[in-house]
Formats: C-alpha cells, structure tokens, sequence
C-alpha cells in the first residue's frame, strides 16, 4: 500500500472516532438535561450487547453432537461465576 493511503486511512479512523466521542458532549452539553430515553439506553444496552455476543458466538454450537456443547457451557459458567465472585468486569473479560 502506498503511504498516502495508509496515513489517510489512520487520519480518517482518528477524525470519525474523536467525533463519536465528542459530538454527545455537544449536544448534550453542561447544563442541558440527557433525555431519559438515552439514559435508559445506557442502562440496558450494555446488558443486551452482552446477551447477543453469548447468543452470536454459541450460535454454531452442535447441542446433538459429540462434545454436546460442553465446552461452551463450561467457558460460560466459569466466567459467570468469576462475575459473580468477584464483580470485576475485566477479570470477566479476560475469563
């Protein structure tokens, strides 16, 4: 790949992300109250993101075929319980 591009390509990936992180701040900025339905969301999203990642990978999982899902099932509740022991969420992550 040519330099050019490549410079382009990080300059353009730099500018969008900036811009998601700050553009909330401008339009809800210091003084205006967030509307209840982004605090909702900001509730309940992470939650539901978390439930479709589970969904998304255990997807092509065999539940009738040899090993049955077990490694899955035991990756789940090894993870499920270090959360719940710990209520670390990047111990969780890492697990």
């Amino acid at each position: 790949m040519e330099t050019k591009y490549v410079i382009g390509m990080i300059l353009v990936a730099a500018v969008v992300t900036a811009a998601t992180r700050f553009i909330p701040f401008l339009i809800f900025g210091s003084g205006k109250k967030t509307p209840d339905i982004i605090v909702y969301l900001g509730k309940v999203l992470p939650y539901a993101i978390i439930g479709m990642l589970v969904v998304y990978c255990m997807k092509d999982v065999k539940f009738l075929q040899y090993p049955y899902g077990l490694p899955e099932l035991i990756a789940i509740l090894i993870v499920a319980g270090l959360h719940f022991w710990k209520k670390k969420m990047l111990l969780s992550i890492a697990g």
